[in-house]
């Protein structure tokens, strides 16, 4: 109980220590500024929570995957109206649409007609996506690929992130940090592959809405086994591991872990339409809209029936873009808005600019209850509030 006792008085003697862990910084095309942190990043040191914590970002590791598939595409390794069985090596079809191809466009805007069945996108060590797919409930037989409707999935990530190992032949996480996080120079890392001991060492623990740890309580240390397995296991071997055979094991929809700070240095790459980064034609490819809803496209997990999507690009969400139906004004303000939202273990988090004035806000907030109330919008109150403090 003693070795308690001075972080529950520090939590006591200051209350914005105690509130749940909230960062939030701005940026344009040529600063980055810090506006908000408050809380703590593990309630068990009272460690302060700041800009520089690596977080696990949820949904925007999809829009950061995305970046290395363009990177790809800009070394002609990839095509993205490519029928993806010719990278796998394996047949990939809706087994009710059997004569339709499923490419790298459908899966990244989430128009494969996959589904994620559950959490079915979690695939062990043990296991190969193959295997995974042949799952009848991981696919929306209803409706075929590419016919334009819309279901946010996360499997379709997995998939994704085979094909970049096949054609590169690199791990996924070795390969974003060769294709997109080393050249931004920023200390982030998926499933904690690659993060600098100091990162570890600054790790935000997500906590659940009820208190519990939900994710990420290293206490300094990177884990024995970086991915998940059958078995619960302090250590798992991935020398073995047959590349392309299984991109799910570093999550490559939601295992990022990235500071706001460098969160915000990827808005900044992308409000200068990835300038140096990006070739200008993948540049338009990624931002521009694949699918809106029309009032009868679609309904996804969260779903356009909320009004949270209105416009998906290849892993870019564009809210605020105007529409009947749309509750995603996130801001306010009338400005449409580019970027992604994430969303699990208690973390809501978004990343957002603004492609004309090249302003944005990269954000997370945590302890949100799954069933938190949302406010004006489709996104929560909790998330409104952190963008109306930012102002």
């Amino acid at each position: 109980m003693k070795r308690f006792l001075v972080p529950l008085l520090a939590l006591a003697a200051n209350p914005a220590l105690a509130a749940p862990a909230t960062v939030a910084v701005s940026f344009d095309r040529q600063q980055v500024r810090p506006v908000l942190a408050e809380g703590v990043a593990d309630k068990a040191s009272s460690r302060a929570v700041t800009a520089d914590d690596p977080v696990r970002i949820a949904s925007i590791s999809k829009l950061v995957t995305a970046l290395g598939v363009m990177r790809l595409v800009d070394e002609g390794k990839l095509d993205l109206d490519r029928d993806v069985s010719d990278y796998l090596g394996w047949e990939l079809r809706n087994p009710a649409w059997p004569d339709k191809p499923i490419t790298l466009r459908l899966l990244l805007s989430h128009q494969s007609s996959l589904v994620d069945g559950g959490e079915l996108y979690i695939v062990p060590l043990e296991e190969t996506l193959r295997r995974r797919l042949g799952d009848p409930r991981v696919w929306d037989t209803a409706h075929a690929p590419g016919s334009g409707w819309f279901h946010y999935t996360n499997l379709n990530f997995p998939v994704v992130a085979s094909v970049m190992e096949r054609v590169s032949g690199e791990r996924l996480d070795r390969l974003m940090t060769r294709l997109v996080l080393k050249p931004l120079k920023l200390d982030a890392c998926y499933n904690w592959s690659g993060c600098s001991p100091v990162a570890v060492s600054r790790a935000v623990v997500l906590y659940r809405s009820t208190g519990e740890v939900a994710k990420d309580d290293l206490k300094g240390k990177v884990p024995g086994c970086l991915v998940t397995t059958r078995a619960i296991a302090d250590a798992c071997d991935l020398a073995l591991y047959p590349l392309g055979s299984n991109g799910a094991l570093f999550s490559p929809q939601g295992g990022l872990r990235i500071s706001m700070r460098d969160l915000a240095k990827i808005g900044q790459m992308l409000a200068r339409q990835g300038k140096g980064f990006l070739k200008p034609a993948s540049f338009a490819e990624l931002v521009k809209p694949q699918w809106r809803f029309d009032g009868g496209n679609g309904l996804g997990e969260d779903g356009t029936a909320s009004g949270f999507f209105c416009a998906y690009g290849l892993a870019v969400q564009t809210i605020e873009s105007g529409g009947a139906r749309c509750r995603d004004a996130l801001f306010g303000d009338g400005t449409a808005r580019l970027g992604h939202s994430g969303d699990a273990y208690g973390l809501k988090s978004g990343l957002w600019w603004d492609p004309v004035s090249g302003k944005g806000l990269a954000y997370f907030t945590t302890e949100v209850a799954p069933d938190a109330p949302t406010g004006r919008t489709a996104f929560t109150q909790a998330e409104e509030t952190v963008v109306e403090r930012t102002r």
